[in-house]
């Protein structure tokens, strides 16, 4: 008797431990790609450039992390060396992986590091370059190859999924700066900078079963416009990749762009601070891998919306002609474009499908916004869901800046000008931040996400 108590003890003991291990394993697949143009194109993000790229300071990429958590659910993150996804092109790949995996939207997250050393992409941007007819073809030529080379990437991965185990945790890098709150000529002489920011590198480590280090997802706020030159890089962020490889050999990082939207890398324009930039990055995201970080158990909850963002009243004619007569470049572009459709009868949309996202893995939140987000939607689902939150932006459309209410208001590139570098045919209308919150909010309610209990002042 005793002894078929002590057996029935013992299996009792070892019943939650083996559960235990279970709900830790992840399956995971990898995959990337060296997708560096092979014809001199040009370079997408900065409209002052005059000719097409003439170098390579290194090989641009994609790449691939296809998850599966224990109940059998998949998701896939694609990261690349681009200024970001248009909204046609991601729109083709999201219903290409629905058909072939019965992957929804939301379990899908298609990233850009936003370099502005990267190729032009089809409908995106063409305001701001001026293109001829060979260009165009260029462009369209590679941009379908990409297309094809992300979903041959996300194929590899998944015929690849092994299991692994997951954790995360924030690091801290400093060398953000908010441009609109401080001039970038006076940042030496500054003792004090202005200006919200968000110094946070969230960090996931993908180790196998044994512990080897598989894979590095790391992220950071700030623009990568280090480099306005006429060489392929993937700037900043490709540089930090290439330095984590280096540390830790055999293993793919992965680099995410966050809310950096009114945020630079400050001095810049050199290779030199690339350099120094990337290993920056680098060395804050080992300091946290060698750390204590979280355990991340095999569940991931997935939720998706895209909201209507309505627009602000075009310009009228009187105005356009004003611009179109005044303005040079991609303004006096974008005025003479919008007069001529308005001569045509074309009608413009009032309000635009923006994209928002919600990942539970584990413990870790992850929120995810299209755009260029400015850094204030960050530290606002931050206060309100946690400091140790991952937020994403630039994923999945980015079709122009997300101005916090304040930018709005007060105008400028962020707020103003840069809609029509995108060609949107006005300004955001006023309210943006607060519908993009709400959003966010009821989406995160559909996996029984809620906000903190924050004390009340005074408590």
């Amino acid at each position: 008797m005793k002894s078929i108590l002590l057996c029935t003890l013992l299996l009792f003991c070892m019943v939650p431990k083996s559960h235990a291990q279970n709900d830790m394993t992840w399956r995971i697949g990898l995959s990337k790609s060296v997708i560096t143009p092979e014809t001199p194109m040009w370079m997408a993000g900065y409209a002052a450039r005059t000719t097409p790229a003439t170098g390579v300071y290194h090989d641009l990429w994609a790449k691939v992390m296809v998850l599966e958590d224990q109940s059998g659910k998949q998701l896939v993150l694609v990261t690349s060396d681009i200024l970001g996804f248009p909204k046609k092109m991601s729109d083709r790949i999201r219903r290409k992986l629905l058909e072939t995996y019965g992957w929804n939207p939301s379990q899908i997250i298609l990233n850009g590091s936003h370099t502005h050393s990267g190729p032009v992409l089809e409908e995106a941007l063409y305001d701001i370059y001026p293109l001829d007819t060979e260009q165009l073809a260029l462009v369209k030529s590679y941009s379908q190859w990409l297309e094809q080379r992300v979903l041959t990437l996300v194929e590899e991965a998944h015929q690849n999924l092994r299991p692994a185990k997951l954790s995360s945790a924030n690091g801290v890098a400093r060398f953000q700066v908010n441009r609109r709150e401080n001039v970038e000529r006076d940042i030496a002489s500054k003792t004090a900078l202005a200006g919200p920011i968000d110094h946070a590198v969230p960090v996931t480590k993908i180790e196998d079963q044994a512990g080897n280090l598989l894979a590095i997802l790391f992220g950071y706020a700030c623009h990568p416009t280090v480099l306005d030159h006429y060489s392929w890089s993937g700037d900043y962020p490709g540089f930090a990749q290439i330095e984590l490889e280096k540390l830790y050999p055999g293993t793919m990082a992965m680099f995410f762009q966050g809310a950096s939207g009114d945020q630079n890398p400050i001095p810049r324009r050199t290779l030199p601070l690339a350099k120094q930039y990337g290993k920056t990055l680098a060395a804050a995201v080992e300091r946290v891998l060698e750390e204590e970080m979280q355990p991340m158990a095999a569940t991931a909850k997935t939720a998706y919306a895209e909201i209507d963002l309505p627009f602000a009243p075009a310009p009228s004619q009187t105005e356009l002609t004003r611009m179109a007569n005044e303005q040079s470049g991609y303004l006096k572009r974008w005025a003479e474009r919008m007069l001529t459709e308005q001569t045509q009868g074309i009608q413009h949309p009032t309000s635009y499908p923006y994209p928002i996202q919600v990942w539970q893995l584990g413990h870790q939140l992850i929120f995810n916004l299209g755009g260029e987000v400015t850094v204030a939607y960050a530290n606002a689902l931050k206060q309100t869901f946690g400091q140790d939150s991952f937020v994403m932006a630039y994923s999945n459309d980015v079709m122009g800046y997300i101005p916090s209410e304040i930018i709005l208001e007060e105008g400028g590139y962020e707020g103003y000008s840069s809609q029509m570098v995108y060609g949107l045919p006005s300004t955001w209308e006023k309210g943006i931040e607060e519908r993009i919150l709400t959003a966010i909010g009821q989406l995160a309610e559909e996996i029984d996400l809620r906000p903190l209990h924050l004390p009340t002042e005074g408590n």
